[in-house]
């Protein structure tokens, strides 16, 4: 786990959502991987599931159409992330809460994050850790849902069936997310 949270700090730490919550750039990555780690021990392994490949380079990670409930200690824990905001908690609180207001509803799977390692990017890697949950989207028909942080990545969603239904901007005049959505292959 550790080694996945700090590929994932890696692969987000020229991010403009990231940097708009941690905006310390000398410190961005660091607390990005213990982000992660939180993420990881308290949200995606008791509630969803995680793929990643050897070594921990690059990690997908989901919530099913019906995850179980946070356990509370589980929600007690992600106090612990609010020291690493530096003072930009009520920002990430009000972003947070309007990707809420839009998530969708219905039954679908839900990509909280996928990351790949700077030096691993660019190989099929991304590709490959979203395939098991999309090919299982398209056996069970059911749609998946994303928000995507960087520009240059909505082509590569794109490229897996997923569609820009919406663009949600940060408070504050921060960087803006795409919301994007994919049916299920048919055929």
């Amino acid at each position: 786990m550790p080694a996945v949270a700090a590929a994932l700090g890696r692969a987000f730490a020229d991010d403009p959502v990231a940097a708009y919550i941690f905006p310390d750039a000398s410190h961005r990555e660091e607390r990005l991987s213990r982000f992660f780690c939180v993420q990881l021990l308290h949200n995606y392994l008791p509630r969803g599931e995680v793929y990643t490949v050897s070594g921990g380079v690059a990690a997908a990670l989901w919530m099913p159409p019906a995850p179980l409930a946070p356990r509370t200690r589980d929600v007690l824990a992600h106090l612990r992330l609010v020291p690493l905001l530096s003072g930009r908690f009520l920002a990430t609180r009000r972003l947070s809460m309007l990707l809420a207001a839009r998530h969708p509803s219905g039954r679908h799977y839900y990509l909280g994050t996928i990351g790949t390692d700077p030096a691993r990017q660019r190989r099929g890697v991304g590709s490959a850790l979203l395939a098991p949950v999309l090919e299982r989207c398209d056996a069970d028909r059911l749609p998946a849902y994303l928000e995507c942080s960087k520009r240059e990545n909505v082509e590569f969603y794109g490229r897996h069936g997923f569609v820009v239904t919406g663009e949600v901007a940060a408070p504050g005049g921060g960087p803006p997310l795409w919301l994007m959505w994919r049916e299920p292959a048919t055929g």
